[in-house]
């Protein structure tokens, strides 16, 4: 009868590729959840002005995507901001690219804001 002694998992090598993983997971997060809730705020900022439309002109709605902009220290620039008012309705685009420097490289990040409302 032979007895197996390397039959009870995966042993050192396994334990050390699970660390790995799951310290490349947290470099990822510490990176991206930061930039992700800055990019979730100049949405919102963008979604209400647009609301406001009927109330805002386009140099207040612009000038307030730019505060937050100034805010959260996002590489949106004035060209990046985009309003088209049309037969009783609003667009409001904004879009740029966020560079997220990992070891090794940097990744950019493109993010578009869009908001259609109707004018009251």
């Amino acid at each position: 009868m032979r007895v197996r002694r390397r039959e009870r998992g995966e042993g050192k090598l396994g334990c050390l590729f699970g660390l790995i993983l799951l310290a490349i997971a947290v470099v990822i997060a510490f990176k991206m959840i930061p930039v992700k809730v800055k990019a979730a705020e100049l949405r919102q900022v963008v979604s209400d002005e647009a609301k406001a439309a009927g109330t805002h002109n386009d140099d207040k709605i612009r000038g307030a995507i730019m505060q937050k902009v100034y805010d959260t220290k996002l590489p949106v620039t004035v060209e990046d901001v985009h309003i088209t008012r049309s037969q009783g309705e609003i667009t409001v685009d904004v879009e740029y690219d966020v560079p997220i420097d990992f070891p090794g490289f940097t990744y950019k990040w493109h993010q578009h804001h869009h908001a259609n409302n109707p004018i009251f």
